[in-house]
């Protein structure tokens, strides 16, 4: 299929007008737009993008209210990443670490039944065995299907996003050797040895605007940006489930306003009756609580990001 934009140039010389006498007439001397040209270009892109899907990688651009970095992302089946050790950063968090003491205090918690009522509750040796047998039989199921699912992983270390404000630091660390999750990644050797400042050229649909997000919903309903926040709400996703913060999850989870807000504007996007259903459940979403909702998420995951120059 030819590019649509030779076959513009193609019908406008076919159909040439004459000038006006006030206008100054066309250089029939000036070389011609080749399509070959345009073609060589293509494949230039292509060939750009060769690295990133050999390896399975992609550059990810990431606009925070504290600056805009780039960083690396990739999906994998669970089976195959160990998570990023959040120790050292919930240690640093005097809440975080609050919170772990109390739920493992409630984990030693032993209850004592009186002896009447123990003898109510007590199951037999084939009650016990028979669910013990069920139980094991789903967590199974339920851990294999996991462990197929393909799952995020970015370019973080020690519970931390590290972001790069220039894509030459980024090359930079790549090339160091320096720990970080995704070394354990089959495709990272050869993306170590072969990238390029030229190769951090992230998609469109890799470039987040966190630092807009709040702002945006502070407009109100008729100024909300579909895009914008859908694209948020993803990035959102990944960052929180590869740097494990279930706050932000819960925030975003199945059932949450926010999520009752990301499916109103996927449903106005996609037009048509559940285009208009969805402009109507987005009016009953309150444009005060979606945006305090946000920035929470946005301060959440700024605390969790190390920046490198």
């Amino acid at each position: 299929m030819g590019n649509p934009k030779h076959t513009e140039v193609s019908v406008a010389r076919q159909s040439p007008q004459r000038p006006d006498a006030d206008e100054p007439e066309l250089d029939d001397t000036a070389d011609p737009v080749e399509p070959e040209d345009a073609d060589t270009d293509q494949e230039s892109v292509a060939a750009d993008r060769s690295l990133w899907e050999e390896v399975g990688i992609d550059p990810v651009e990431i606009a925070l209210p504290s600056g805009t970095g780039f960083t690396l992302r990739a999906y994998r089946p669970a089976r195959e990443l160990t998570p990023t050790d959040v120790t050292e950063r919930d240690q640093d968090d005097p809440f975080l670490a609050r919170r772990q003491v109390i739920e493992e205090e409630d984990d030693e918690t032993v209850v004592i039944l009186d002896e009447d009522v123990a003898e109510e509750f007590a199951e037999s040796d084939e009650e016990k065995e028979r669910r013990r047998a069920d139980a094991d039989t789903d967590e199974e199921e339920a851990a294999e299907e996991a462990d197929d699912e393909e799952v995020p992983a970015f370019l973080s270390h020690r519970g931390r996003l590290l972001l790069f404000k220039t894509p030459e630091s980024l090359v930079s660390f790549i090339r160091s050797g320096a720990p970080n999750d995704l070394s354990q990644l089959d495709g990272w050797r050869e993306l170590s040895e072969r990238v390029e400042p030229a190769d951090i050229a992230p998609l469109d649909e890799d470039t987040y605007e966190l630092d807009l997000v709040v702002e945006n919903l502070r407009g109100g309903h008729d100024t909300w940006d579909p895009t914008l926040l859908i694209e948020a709400g993803e990035v959102a996703r990944d960052i929180s489930y590869a740097l494990r913060l279930p706050a932000v999850l819960d925030m975003l989870s199945a059932g949450s306003s926010l999520d009752d807000l990301d499916e109103a504007l996927r449903a106005t996007v996609n037009g048509g009756i559940s285009g208009f259903m969805g402009r109507r459940r987005l009016k009953k979403i309150g444009a005060q609580t979606a945006s305090l909702g946000w920035r929470t998420i946005v301060g959440k995951i700024s605390a969790v990001v190390d920046w490198r120059d």
